[in-house]
């Protein structure tokens, strides 16, 4: 007797849901197809929309209830995906996410990628390239682009950060495997700001081949304004830290009245020259020792 009512419950219940399906289904201008893709499918009616809605909040224990689409895949290298295709069918744009790579020697990829076509005319016609991806089971994710520039119009292209962290932007050398070796860095550095303009200065930095630091060749102090050539501590207008100052180009002023400004230095074979004052200059002799 329980398993006949078990039974008759569940007939029930599965003919109450075609007939809701089919109630729904019927509302429409036409009916779901079979999909003349390669792989099959179900096609929508054309010009028909899907429109999901939810009040559930992403909560693990619960399941996360509010994906309203989840895209899974079943096997190690499967990659689903979204694509967008022309009128003759052909791909233009996909949203992929994956772990594996299609080739088993290279590394996992494990990233989730924005890709486009290449160009019609070029080595790759056609096929769909990864141009912005974004990896996953990273505390900092690498974000990378390929073959991509970055236009930034009417529009501003800003490093933050927070006290005692530096932002850095950084060129750099890229190997097999995308590692890269850094070469310069412009950064902000994570000098505290104090107040009164202090704080978080400017530097260029340099590398060695191995991708080590060597030096800071450029500075300027935000507070003061003050520049350093091979100084990252610059107490002076110009703090240059070497040996030696080179100008390359000789030239002597005209007369003592010659056109100048205050500060100017010239040089040729017999005198140093300096501008004193506005269109004023004086000399010293230069003599062999």
């Amino acid at each position: 007797m329980k398993v006949l009512l078990a039974v008759s419950l569940a007939l029930g219940l599965t003919f109450g849901i075609i007939g809701v399906v089919h109630m729904n289904a019927s509302a429409t201008e036409s009916q779901f197809t079979g999909s003349a893709l390669p792989g099959g499918g179900i096609e929508v009616p054309h010009n028909q929309r899907f429109h999901l809605s939810t009040d559930q909040q992403w909560v693990s224990s619960q399941g996360h209830l509010s994906d309203l689409i989840r895209l899974q895949w079943t096997a190690d290298r499967a990659k689903p995906a979204i694509s967008w295709v022309d009128e003759a069918g052909k791909d233009k744009t996909a949203i992929v996410s994956h772990a594996k790579a299609n080739d088993p020697n290279q590394e996992d990829h494990n990233h989730l990628s924005i890709e486009t076509t290449m160009s019609p005319t070029g080595k790759n016609a056609n096929q769909l390239f990864t141009r912005f991806e974004i990896p996953f089971d990273q505390d900092v994710a690498e974000i990378r682009t390929h073959s991509s520039n970055l236009n930034v119009v009417d529009g501003l292209l800003r490093m933050a950060g927070s006290d005692g962290v530096n932002r850095d932007v950084q060129f750099a050398k890229t190997s097999d495997g995308n590692v890269t070796s850094p070469r310069w860095t412009l950064r902000a550095d994570s000098t505290n700001e104090t107040g009164a303009n202090a704080g978080s200065n400017f530097h260029i930095i340099r590398y060695s081949d191995a991708g080590e630091e060597i030096d800071t060749p450029f500075s300027i102090n935000r507070k003061n304004g003050n520049v350093g050539i091979g100084s990252a501590d610059p107490t002076t207008k110009l703090d240059v830290d070497g040996d030696r100052i080179r100008i390359r180009q000789s030239a002597a002023p005209a007369s003592s009245s010659a056109p100048g400004n205050v500060g100017e230095i010239a040089w040729d074979s017999n005198y140093v020259y300096v501008c004193v004052a506005p269109n004023k200059w004086k000399r010293t002799e230069l003599s062999s020792w």
